[in-house]
Order: C-alpha cells, then structure tokens, then sequence
C-alpha cells in the first residue's frame, strides 16, 4: 500500500487525466451496488436505483449552478462534444444559401473529439470554418463572429485550451451571438469545459450558451462518466429506451453518477449563477488560488532554464491579474530546445515524473494542430511539452521536476 504522497508524487499529466479520488470512488461502487438494479424498471429496486440517479443529478447539478433538469448523463468528455454535432442530423434538410447541409464554426484548437467530428461533418455536406487563435493561443472573438450567418447551425469554443490552458471568450461570444441574433434564429453555441470544471469558476448557465461538455475522470472521478449541461430540450441522436428524459438511450451508470456527484460537489469552483459570482466550495477555490503562486513560480523557474521557451511566450511577461484572467494555472507548455518533445516525455519518465506532448487523444499523431494554428514553426512544436497540475501538485516535488529538467537540459547542451 503506498502512502497519499506516493501516490501523486511526480505525477504532472493532470490534464490527461487524474488520479482518482479513492475513497469516494469506493463509496460509490458500495451505494450503487446495494442498489444494484435497472433504474429503468418498475419493481421496488429499480425505483430505488433511479431514486438514487436522481439524486445524484441533483447533487451535480448544485455543485454547478444549475437545474437537474438541464443535466443528462454521458459516458464522457468525447460524447458530449459530439451531441450538438449528432443532433444536427436530426433537423430536416433545408436548401442553405451556400447550398450547403449549414455551416459549423469551430476553433482550431478544439480537442479532437470536436476537430474529427467536425471533418465527419464536412464529409455529410456541412460547410466547416475553422477560426486560427492569435499568437497567444486566444481566439478572437470579432474573427470568429464575423464569419456567422444566416447558414451558420453551430458555433463551438472550448473554455480553456488543454494544451496552453488558454482561457477562451465564451462568454463574449455568447453575448455577441444574442445580439447579433435579435428577431432571427441563433445558431447554437457549444463550450466544451472539459478542462474548465474543477479547475477555473465558470457559470454554465450564462445565457447564449446552449450545450456543455463535462469529463468526470478530468476531476478525480471514474472514466467513462460525463456530463451534458443543456439550456434547452435538442433531438437526440442515441434512442432506445428513453433513459435521460427520453434524451440518451442506455442503461445509466449509476455508480459513476454518483461518484461524479461527490468529485463535483468536492472539486467543483463554478458560481452560484450569472448575478452572484460567489464560490460555493471556498476550499477548492483555496487551492485554486495556491496553485495560481505554485505556477508562476514555475513559470519563471523553467523560463531561466536555458533553451526553454513558454508557448505562448507571452505568458512570461504578464502581470498575474493578467494572467489568471488569459490562462489557467493548472496548465503549462514549453518547448526545450534540440529536445524533442518525446524524448523529454520518456527522459523525465525514467527519473520518475509524468508529463506528456499534448493532449493524450493525440499521442499517435505525430502533428501537432494547435500549435500550428498558433503559428508555432514546426522545429519548436516538435520539442513542446506539457507540464499540468493537481490540488495534490507538492511544491517539493515541483521543486523535484525543475531539478530534473535542469539535468536533462545537462545532458543534451546546445
């Protein structure tokens, strides 16, 4: 049995995924387990099961501010991000202007899950605009408005960048679609908050914002669990039996519905609603405000360790009001010069320490589409890494990491 400590100790990948909350995971296999039915059925235990659902919708949905009858279960990050896509195939064809199925707009640093089914989308006959960031991995908000019109279905901006933590505009957005959008239809506007929730406050429930993907294994709770926050009813793509409202067909997953319950009513910042940005869970946003020091600390560390660049090396140079307000403190990139990106990987690795190249959904790839949105030269993309933090982040063992890497930079010198 390893000790707490020992069990995130070198572990800087928290953005791939995060080491699960134990104790809540266990107590929530024993609560679904004792009542192990089909919450679908009409006995005695299949009421106690969907009892049991339900009340962990409500838990979920108190921890983010928002109605229980807004929230759907999901089996992850990746299938909420695709059901505004998928419940675009349910509309009846209408001849665009562009003679196309409709327009999609998305960013080009979404996470995959959101670029590949966008290309699925453009291969049905959807017309697919894809919206650079600036150098500093932020979209521009009037780039991307400007490209909506009349044939425009969706609109998709994530809430912070998983690999420059980059906090996006969706709340500008949304603003700017209502306008924009008085007297006519408004095309709906998707933000996939999987590495916003339990990281950075956020209000799902501001208005203009109509669908929210949300990751449980992204907040110390189990793998394939998600969440879809829904302003207003859409038609489902998954049918069957009816579950979720009639919205999500199949067998829910209790357990981890439950277990999700507790990691969001632990880890979650989101505000209470758009008029009281009050924080209803003052101890992670404790921890929040620790790791805002424990990464510029970092940040100015390895930006003193020769041939490391931050990207966006704006970063650098931003007061920290500035700072927090551009990027989350959870997420960190760099590049090592004449260290490629996977041989740091796989060097810190043998020293202990995991961190990663990007986004773990890409590790087979070998490009890197963010960065090259960015602007990035291939020569530097090709060395960045990503370095993402936890609550559980130690400052000695971040201390440990800045050694290593130091070490490293010894052994490959320019």
């Amino acid at each position: 049995m390893t000790s707490s400590d020992d069990f995130f100790q070198g572990y800087f990948d928290w953005a791939a995924t995060t080491p699960p909350d134990i104790l809540i995971q266990q107590e929530s296999m024993l609560r679904a387990s004792e009542c192990f039915a089909n919450p679908s059925s009409v006995h005695k235990a299949g009421i106690q099961a969907k009892s049991l659902l339900q009340e962990a919708r409500e838990r979920c949905a108190k921890s983010l501010g928002v109605s229980p009858n807004n929230l759907i279960f999901t089996s992850g990050g990746t299938e909420s991000n695709h059901w505004p896509f998928l419940s675009l195939l349910q509309r009846p064809k209408t001849k665009f202007s562009d003679k196309s199925q409709g327009t999609i707009i998305i960013s080009a640093i979404e996470h995959p899950a959101i670029r590949e089914m966008a290309e699925s989308m453009k291969n049905l006959g959807y017309n697919i605009i894809s919206i650079k960031p600036e150098r500093n991995g932020i979209v521009n908000a009037e780039k991307l408005l400007e490209k909506v019109n009349e044939n425009t279905l969706l609109v998709c901006l994530m809430a912070v960048n998983n690999e420059t933590g980059a906090i996006q505009p969706i709340y500008k957005v949304a603003d700017e679609l209502i306008k924009m959008c008085a007297g006519k239809k408004k095309p709906k506007f998707h933000v996939d908050a999987v590495q916003a929730i339990g990281k950075i406050p956020l209000l799902l429930n501001y208005e203009g914002i109509d669908t929210v993907a949300i990751s449980a294994h992204k907040l110390r709770g189990p793998k394939g669990m998600g969440l879809l926050y829904l302003a207003k009813r859409q038609e489902p793509f998954l049918r069957g039996g009816g579950q979720e409202i009639g919205l999500r067909a199949g067998t829910e997953n209790v357990a981890g519905a439950i277990s999700m319950a507790a990691c969001l009513e632990k880890y979650a910042l989101t505000p209470i609603n758009r008029t009281d940005s009050s924080i209803p869970n003052q101890k992670a946003f404790n921890k929040y405000k620790e790791q805002i020091e424990s990464t510029f600390q970092f940040i100015e560390q390895i930006s003193n360790i020769k041939g490391c660049k931050l990207i966006p090396e704006v970063r650098k140079d931003l007061e920290p009001a500035e700072n927090v307000k551009l990027f989350s403190p959870w997420i960190v990139q760099a590049s090592f010069e004449n260290i490629p990106g996977e041989v740091m990987v796989r060097a810190l690795s043998e020293r202990g320490f995991s961190i990663s190249t990007g986004s773990a959904c890409s590790t087979k790839k070998l490009s890197r589409p963010v960065l090259e949105s960015m602007d990035i030269k291939k020569a530097q993309a090709s060395t960045a890494v990503r370095f993402s933090f936890g609550a559980e982040s130690a400052k000695d063992d971040i201390q440990s990491l800045i050694q290593a890497l130091n070490q490293i930079r010894e052994i490959f010198k320019v």
